[in-house]
């Protein structure tokens, strides 16, 4: 059974849908390669110990998996109307594009895991600091609370 023959409008209509798709999906690869140069920095600032530089990076980063997200809410729906429009996927880039966003998400679960390791050893490193500190007033009784002998009374005739 030949296959339908589409007007020129429904030719126009799945190529713009083609067109968005792919567009979208170059956008979200974008975002993953910026969120995994983050992760990669925000490493070098955990092992610096640099608490400024981290705090920017985690506000930068979920900037960008908000971006992800939003890209993916549209590329979902987008995604089911191009299968609709090209049952025979004759393009060669979408799985190309998604195979390539799909090794950039475990890169990026792959650092953010590192990250996190690394945070965690960090901190306990900070906590041992802390409690090995030694507080100087410590053995020192004051003044106001020893039991030693001191005036109860005081003469305030003169």
């Amino acid at each position: 059974m030949p296959a339908p023959k589409l007007t020129d409008k429904e030719v126009a209509q799945r190529v713009a849908i083609l067109k968005r798709f792919r567009a979208l999906l170059d956008e979200q690869r974008t975002k993953f390669r910026d969120y995994l140069s983050v992760l990669e920095k925000q490493e070098t600032m955990i092992s610096e110990g640099n608490v400024d530089a981290i705090v920017q990076h985690t506000e930068l980063e979920q900037g960008i998996i908000s971006e992800i997200y939003t890209i993916q809410k549209v590329i979902d729906p987008l995604e089911t109307m191009y299968r609709a429009a090209h049952p025979e996927q004759h393009d060669n880039e979408i799985p190309k594009l998604k195979t390539d966003l799909e090794k950039l998400r475990k890169d990026v679960l792959l650092q953010n895991e590192k990250n996190r390791e690394l945070l965690k050893s960090h901190m306990q490193l900070l906590r041992q600091k802390v409690s090995s500190l030694k507080n100087p007033y410590a053995n020192r009784s004051s003044v106001y609370a020893s039991d030693a002998h001191t005036a109860s009374l005081i003469d305030i005739n003169q």
